[in-house]
């Protein structure tokens, strides 16, 4: 049972209004979500003692395996649909109120013989559940379309392509991103694509210093990078860091997903603190939240438990994620009087 204090900071935290800036769709099924995509797809479907396994990994090379088993069963735009939905009802749950979420494209494209029409029925179910949830859970949400850095350029560009090409017709196609195995391909080789995509005018995001050096994270912000995700090796640079508090960079921050991953040894020893104390621009967002077995909310619960944050400490977390979102200005001032607002 929580404790007095617990339950308030809980209660606190989930009517803060907060916005979600690091999410895959396909981090967010959970393994009963996908007993039943096996049962639709799989002469033999998984039971759910065995869905429940594959999320039982210890690094990261077991997540990456894990979480292409769960993309292998999303076939079907009703599939995506199913997926979309319950992730933004998680959403709403927690007091999520804007989201922008990665769609794994580079991995459509490639698990459907690079038919490049293949990706606009998938889509038209994500829409579907985007226009739903935003009637029924008042929610709003933003498209950011990845790519698979260690795929090949060439498929990296079908991919923002495709996001440039659907950006005209569908606002909720914001941003492109890259993400896939740090280890085995650094940013530089996608340079060109990035000025592509600024131009196309889309947002530019990026994975970096999650498994490597403080070098990676140097190299996503020299080909425009805007935000860039996990960024957990920035604290070995301390010139690095005043760079990002002087640009303004956001560090969309996992530290769950670090601490699964075997990459980082805890939450408590996770630079959140470090990185918010030096007036670094950090936001809290739980990654693959089915597969890291944390939300959001649950993420600034551990900053308050495992680092201390206070409620104005949380308060100020709220307001960086609407700061660092690609919402309209208007709408970031409407949240943070809300934030404001809440005691």
């Amino acid at each position: 049972m929580l404790s007095d204090r617990t339950g308030s900071i809980t209660d606190f935290i989930r009517r803060l209004p907060k916005a979600e800036l690091h999410l895959h769709l396909e981090g967010t099924i959970l393994p009963a979500t996908l007993v039943e995509l096996s049962a639709r797809h799989d002469a033999q479907p998984i039971p759910l003692a065995a869905a429940e396994a594959l999320y039982q990994f210890t690094d990261f090379t077991g997540f990456i395996q894990a979480f292409r088993e769960v993309t292998r069963l999303l076939t079907k735009p009703e599939d995506y649909e199913l997926a979309a939905w319950r992730m933004m009802q998680q959403l709403a749950a927690q007091g999520v109120v804007h989201a922008e979420v990665y769609i794994s494209v580079g991995v459509i494209y490639m698990w459907r013989n690079h038919d490049p029409g293949a990706f606009e029925p998938v889509f038209a179910g994500l829409e579907r559940a985007r226009e739903r949830a935003r009637r029924e859970l008042g929610l709003s949400l933003y498209w950011i379309f990845d790519a698979v850095r260690h795929f090949s350029v060439p498929e990296a560009e079908r991919v923002f392509f495709k996001a440039a090409q659907m950006r005209a017709e569908k606002p909720a196609v914001v941003g492109i991103g890259l993400g896939g195995d740090e280890r085995r391909c650094g940013s530089e080789p996608f340079r060109a694509l990035y000025a592509q995509a600024r131009q196309a005018g889309l947002r530019l995001t990026n994975h970096a210093g999650e498994t490597t050096g403080p070098e990676a994270i140097r190299e996503a912000l020299s080909i425009g990078s805007e935000r860039i995700g996990h960024a957990l090796s920035a604290v070995e640079d301390e010139r690095l860091m005043d760079e990002l508090k002087l640009r303004g960079i956001a560090l969309e921050l996992n530290p769950s997903s670090n601490v699964r991953t075997g990459i980082c040894p805890s939450f408590a020893a996770h630079p959140l603190r470090r990185y918010f104390d030096r007036g670094l621009l950090v936001t809290l967002n739980s990654d693959d939240p089915a597969f890291f077995g944390s939300d959001v909310a649950h993420e600034y619960l551990l900053a308050h438990t495992h680092q201390n944050f206070t409620r104005d400490e949380l308060r100020e977390l709220a307001r960086n994620s609407f700061r660092a979102s690609f919402l309209p200005e208007t709408e970031k001032a409407a949240w943070l009087a809300r934030i404001d607002s809440i005691r």
